[in-house]
């Protein structure tokens, strides 16, 4: 019975091999080839850079040592690109997706824009960062000092391309979790057109990564005109978090609120908050191969997405650029994230639907 089975087995993998021409090992199959990474970003962003970097790692591991080009693919904060992806790209082992994703629009089970669900695609490998929200000084008359002069503030002007977009959202919790009234302007291309806004005084407060804070943005708040406001940690239900020892210039976001008001936060826009901290800062980009991409070739990906990710050279270069290294998410624990979006508590929906329908009026 079991010979039988194995014999199966085999013919299950042969006839797969022979339909999509990729061999059972594939140790060859990208030997002269060109891999696509699509960015659904403009260029100059943290996705973009990154995908720049770490594409050299990447192709380090990738048997045969393909070509890898980088394509910006920019509209709806990663929505075109993610359609593109999942109907247009062709499931060869030649093209996959890296960059932000939008875990508010698949739990609110409504598309947003998106046609396709994050668990039809072919999980690669994701990236971990932190999530952090810096300021104009100028937002407070006479200047801010500290973060938590943030709560002197009148009306606090934040830019973003959609209502659900992770940057947006999170500026905007976290200011209504400290009670700081604000006002989502929508429209912008991405993280570089926002910042661009926020140097022209257009804008002024931003969620972004700590490495585009510490990089792109490292003049502006040196130069004295921007403000490192926080950074967030995901906290459990006892109240409980780990300080970040990578990041000395901003308070976390619990011990920020407890400076402004002398307690932990609590309530139902923390609690929304908390959720989105938890999902985007332990997995905030991943890399994505088009459905039904070939077993073999998602397995190779796989493999050369972790080994880049652990290698030492990549953690060095890392904390030499932005002071902290990136961390990494498997296949199992970004499925599992991915698939937990299905079971979201309602107060948490409610309360994420209600921010997004105020921004939008």
């Amino acid at each position: 019975m079991r010979t039988e089975t194995f014999r199966t087995f085999v013919a299950a993998i042969f006839a797969g091999c022979l339909t999509t021409g990729v061999s059972a090992q594939t140790d060859n199959f990208y030997q002269g080839k060109t891999l696509t990474i699509l960015v659904g970003l403009e260029p100059g962003g943290t996705s973009d850079l990154f995908a720049r970097s770490f594409s050299q790692y990447l192709k380090k591991y990738i048997p045969g040592s393909p070509n890898i080009v980088v394509q910006n693919m920019p509209g709806g904060a990663g929505l075109v690109a993610t359609n593109f992806l999942a109907e247009k790209a062709k499931n060869d082992g030649l093209t996959v997706l890296w960059g932000p994703w939008d875990p508010l629009a698949q739990a609110l089970g409504s598309s947003g824009g998106y046609r396709v669900r994050y668990e039809k695609l072919e999980y690669v490998g994701g990236t971990g960062d932190v999530r952090v929200n810096y300021a104009r000084t100028d937002t407070v008359p006479g200047g801010m000092k500290k973060a938590a002069d943030i709560v002197k503030a009148g009306t606090v002007t934040i830019g973003e391309s959609n209502a659900t977009a992770i940057s947006g959202l999170m500026a905007r919790l976290a200011l209504d979790t400290l009670g700081v009234k604000n006002k989502l302007i929508l429209g912008y291309r991405g993280g570089a057109d926002v910042f661009l806004a926020v140097q022209r005084s257009e804008l002024q407060f931003h969620n972004t990564s700590i490495t585009t804070f510490r990089s792109r943005s490292a003049s502006f708040i040196k130069s004295g005109e921007g403000l490192g406001i926080n950074y967030f940690v995901p906290v459990d239900e006892k109240g409980n978090f780990e300080r970040n020892k990578y990041i000395t210039e901003m308070p976390a976001f619990p011990d920020l609120y407890k400076e402004v008001h002398g307690q932990m936060p609590s309530g139902a826009t923390w609690d929304a908050l908390n959720w989105l901290t938890n999902q985007v800062g332990e997995l905030t980009f991943i890399a994505f191969a088009p459905p039904e991409t070939p077993a073999p070739l998602v397995a190779l990906l796989r493999n050369a997405y972790e080994k880049a990710s652990l290698d030492a050279d990549f953690a060095a270069d890392s904390v030499k650029q932005y002071g902290l290294p990136y961390s990494f998410v498997g296949p199992d624990r970004g499925s599992a994230i991915i698939k937990s979006l299905a079971s979201v508590s309602p107060e948490v929906l409610d309360t994420l639907k209600k921010t997004i329908d105020n921004a939008q009026r």
